[in-house]
Formats: structure tokens, sequence, C-alpha cells
């Protein structure tokens, strides 16, 4: 059977061994390509802002919010939109030749499955750490936090994809890894309770109440927090969803009296549980799953979540639309 595509990067994995035809998340094999190609020009920004480090350059916040972005986007259930991806990979070649005239090559992901068992899956596991590390630095990004070590790891890691490593190396850079994560979590966790105060123990109500409503998905608190802020007075009511619901014990949020309680369960169940839902869905960072056809018109996203045919939220936030609908 032919290969289309190699994708083993999260635990629905096809067979327990990867996706070859199609991705169990919906990703088709051109979304998987050009994911890896985001991979393989991110391995070659790190290359470069290296070498800028050690000539003692600064290195600006707006190159380092491209690393997370990058390794983000490339998450399972983030992005299926190829015209995005494209074009965070035509900023990328613009950053890398207005920060530096020396050309550093980006990496083969061909290279990596040609290695060695362990050397393979030891790198594999540093890349899959940094993706799921991203993630939280992009959530304590979104609230002012950021960690100069985390910063800098992002751009040693991707590096050592590339260089002949051997494997007490790899293993001691993937136990860096680790520790790095740590605190990097610890960041995030900072960002969220100096934002929004520190959560306690709140019943959640499971009851959707009469009238228009919004359900919000994902884990992104601030764009929660600007959609409470907009939808204020307005009569629209709040529900999380998925892994949105520890929103409710967090201070600042649940003093919100429209923010109502929580729609649904976990976010592998969403296509059964949206299925002709009378309301829009704010998908926020990721857990999104192809929608079906009977509320596909109703499906919003924004920041690094994208689909094709849905409409996007830009980085102005205006939630307009999504209110609109509802």
């Amino acid at each position: 059977m032919e290969r289309k595509m190699f994708c083993y990067q999260c635990q629905e994995t096809a067979g327990c061994t990867g996706c070859t035809l199609s991705g169990v998340c919906g990703k088709k094999p051109d979304v998987a390509a050009m994911q890896d190609l985001l991979i393989y020009v991110t391995k070659g920004l790190s290359a470069v802002t290296t070498a800028l480090r050690e000539q003692g350059a600064e290195i600006s916040a707006d190159v380092n919010h491209f690393i997370t972005l990058n390794l983000f986007t490339t998450i399972t259930n983030v992005n299926f939109n190829n015209e995005t991806i494209l074009q965070i990979k035509n900023d990328i070649e613009k950053e890398k030749a207005a920060v530096s005239t020396t050309h550093f090559a980006d990496y083969d992901m061909a290279e990596l499955w040609r290695a060695g068992e362990d050397v393979r899956s030891l790198k594999s596991l540093i890349l899959f750490g940094l993706k799921g590390m991203a993630a939280y630095a992009y959530h304590a990004r979104a609230l002012g936090y950021t960690d100069e070590q985390v910063n800098r790891f992002f751009y040693k890691g991707m590096l050592s994809l590339g260089e002949p490593l051997e494997q007490d190396q790899l293993l001691s850079l993937l136990m860096e890894c680790g520790q790095v994560n740590l605190r990097c979590m610890e960041l995030l966790d900072q960002a969220n309770t100096q934002t929004y105060g520190s959560p306690t123990p709140t019943p959640v109500s499971m009851q959707v109440e009469k009238g228009p409503f919004i359900v919000v998905s994902g884990h992104d608190l601030k764009d929660l927090e600007q959609l409470l802020q907009q939808t204020a007075g307005k009569g629209i009511h709040i529900y999380t969803h998925g892994e949105m619901l520890p929103a409710h014990a967090y201070p600042k949020l649940k003093a919100y009296p429209h923010l109502k309680g929580n729609f649904g369960t976990a976010w592998q169940n969403q296509q059964r549980e949206f299925d002709g839902l009378p309301a829009p869905i704010l998908f926020t960072t990721n857990c999104l799953m192809p929608p079906k056809p009977s509320y596909q018109d109703r499906a919003f996203t924004t920041a690094v979540v994208d689909y094709p045919g849905l409409h996007h939220i830009g980085p102005d936030k205006d939630f307009g639309p999504v209110i609109d609908k509802a």
C-alpha cells in the first residue's frame, strides 16, 4: 500500500504505529507535508539565531514568538489550512533574511527517518516535547509572560535535530527538555494566576439556559476573557467546552455573570455533540476536529487554529461575527 504521509506524534495515531494515508485527526497528506516543511524552516531559523547569539546579538521577542507559533501550529488538531501554514513559512524566510545574510540550510525531516532507531526515537521525543512546550509558552506570552531560559532552549532543541549527536548526548538533551518544560509550566501557572487569580474548586452547571449562547473550546483564557468582555450586557450566555472547563475556577473569569457553565464533554466528542447545535462555537488554540456540515457555518477559529472554509478571527480579536451569529 502506498504511503502518502507519515505522522506518529499523537496517541490516536493509526494502529499505534503512524498515520500513513490520512491522519486520524483529520489531517490530510498535503497538510502533513506543509507542517513538516514548517519544521524544516524553523530549524533553519534556529541555526540563524544561534549563530547571532554566539556573536552577542540580541534576539527579538518577535523572533522568539515565531518559534512557539511554528511549533504550536504543527500540534495535532490545531491547523488544517495549507494557506496559513505557507504564509507562516514565508514569514520565517523573510525574518531569516532580515536578521542574517549568512545562509543556513533548513532541515530535511527525511534525515531523521534515515537515522538509527534509537537516535530517531530520541530526536522525535525532543521534537514532540518542544511542540508541547510551545503550547505552554504561547499561552503564557498571550498574557505577557516570557522566560529567556525557555526561549533559548527552543533554539537549542530545534538545532539538535540536524546535528550528528550520539545517544548519550541526545538523552542528556531530552532530560534538559523535561526540566525546561517544567519551568515553562511554572511560567504558564504564574501567568494564569497573576492575571485571573488563584483557581478554587467551583461547581459548574451542565445545563444550557434559554436564550442565545456561544460555546468556547480550547485552552486560551485570554480569548475567553475578551469574548466575555465583548458580550457583556448583550444577553448572550457563554459556555465552555472540553479543556476550557478549568476557566470556571479562576476568580476574575467566573465573576462574569454570563459565563453560565459547560457544554458537552471532551474534545474528541465534539463532532457528535456539536451536530446541529443551534449556537456558534469558537475554537481557541487547539482541539479542533474537521467540522460536520451541520454546524460548519457556526464554527469559528482564532489564533493558531485554522481550517479551510471556516471564519477565522484575526489578531484584532474582534469577535463581532461570532456574537452576530449567536
